[in-house]
């Protein structure tokens, strides 16, 4: 472990006591300002203790005063003093116990007792700076595990949606597209079931301009509007109504688009019109393409001590944002640990027949930097309908290839990742659990 990273963990393990320190501080200050106050107005209290404290004061009060008897004043004083450290002992108390519960309003925190609340919320706030880039439904459930782990999650998120409610909104609003980070906020919430469902709620066809719109597509887009366009501000108003455990950004604020060369040589503008076409993707390029990376995502990769990159699409989900100018470099500079997490599922029109092997050369073949050393690969088997389920619309299980990766000089990390109902997908406590031992072993 490098010193830097070090010097991140033990600052990690300060800063979320500093304000609860802070109301113990002022709760014993008080205490010590009410036993003098009542030993300057009652010297037989507490003698032994404060009696050159208070034969320091009787001098000091007999100048000021210029008589030899200063007990009238120094009861008065006293008075004061015990009225500042009574005072100072209500606000440290109150503050104390307000900081312990200020989970109460968490879905959770009925569950809890006041102190196992205060102290999980600490642990979490404890845990490793992770970063996370991507989009779509991969990421955001790789960011439901992961939070069980850690508070300080930063999640760059893809804005080249051009379809559904996103691309509406953006056409409309000339905002950022929504969806993606609309996701990775649920998925970071710790507010009750109900607000989190009514976020995911999306307007049924044939209800007017609201159809297809998701509920939390539109709210931020009011967050948007109320901010005066700042999108940043937006993001931060949702995250409070949401509470989440970490923060979400966009990888940039420009509006770009994506536009794939394929291997016929032909140029497709937009990702809606790429994924729907027949033919395989080459590289992929934004445009424009002197897009500004966000800062706090820069930041947040430098300061880092896991950048987790996945899972998503890989064409139009993990390369967007490392083809963003400044992104893949600030990855090179990071001494975190580096992991892509492959797909479970190959997908239809970015990614078919695409080993995990695969997957790692198209990334390569679009990123000048090499930006991971770990590869994690799921090797478990769903059930045989399920596979035959998504054979049916031209989607297969993704081949563990693992010797390749080495051959090619990264490090696969095989496991069953996955879980299957009626989808196959990471299970996000598995993938989070191996993530978080793999860091505290390196």
């Amino acid at each position: 472990m490098t010193k830097k990273r070090k010097t991140r963990r033990l600052q990690n393990w300060l800063i979320p006591t500093a304000e609860l320190y802070r109301y113990v501080l002022l709760a014993g200050g008080g205490f010590l300002a009410l036993l003098l106050g009542i030993h300057m107005s009652f010297q037989h209290v507490l003698q032994a203790v404060f009696g050159p404290v208070g034969q320091a004061w009787d001098k000091v009060a007999q100048d000021l005063a210029n008589s030899p008897d200063s007990r009238q004043a120094t009861h008065l004083v006293g008075l004061i003093f015990m009225i500042i450290g009574g005072y100072s002992i209500y606000r440290g108390v109150r503050g104390f116990f307000r900081r312990l519960g200020s989970d109460a309003n968490s879905s959770q925190a009925g569950k809890k007792t006041l102190v196992g609340g205060y102290l999980k919320r600490q642990q979490l706030a404890r845990g490793p700076r992770i970063v996370v880039l991507g989009g779509g439904t991969g990421m955001s459930t790789l960011l439901r595990g992961l939070k069980q782990y850690s508070s300080n999650i930063t999640a760059i998120v893809t804005v080249t949606d051009d379809g559904g409610s996103s691309g509406r909104l953006t056409q409309e609003m000339g905002i950022i597209p929504p969806g993606d980070m609309r996701n990775c906020l649920v998925a970071l919430a710790d507010a009750e079931k109900r607000m989190t469902d009514l976020f995911q709620y999306r307007f049924s066809q044939g209800t007017g301009a609201l159809s297809g719109h998701s509920v939390g597509n539109l709210l931020l887009a009011g967050f948007v509007e109320q901010a005066g366009g700042d999108f940043d501000e937006a993001l931060t108003l949702a995250s409070e109504v949401l509470a989440i455990r970490g923060r979400v950004i966009p990888s940039t604020t420009d509006k770009v688009t994506l536009r794939a060369l394929m291997e016929d040589g032909s140029t497709l503008d937009g990702e809606t019109t790429i994924v729907e076409s027949s033919l395989k993707i080459q590289r992929i390029y934004l445009n424009p393409s002197f897009a500004k990376p966000h800062p706090s995502a820069i930041e947040a990769i430098h300061e880092a001590d896991l950048i987790c990159i996945g899972p998503g699409s890989v064409y139009t989900s993990i390369i967007p944002n490392l083809i963003v100018p400044g992104i893949a470099e600030a990855i090179l500079e990071s001494d975190a640990m580096k992991v892509y997490i492959c797909n479970v599922m190959t997908q239809t029109g970015e990614s078919d027949h695409l080993s995990a092997a695969e997957h790692v050369v198209a990334i390569q073949a679009n990123i000048p930097n090499r930006v991971f050393d770990y590869v994690f690969v799921n090797t478990a088997t769903p059930h045989q309908d399920l596979v035959k389920k998504y054979q049916e619309s031209g989607q297969d299980l993704v081949v563990a290839d693992n010797d390749r990766i080495k051959q090619m000089g990264y490090k696969p990390v095989p496991g069953n990742f996955m879980s299957e109902s009626d989808y196959v997908r990471h299970d996000p406590m598995r993938i989070a659990a191996r993530l978080i031992d793999l860091l505290k072993k390196s």
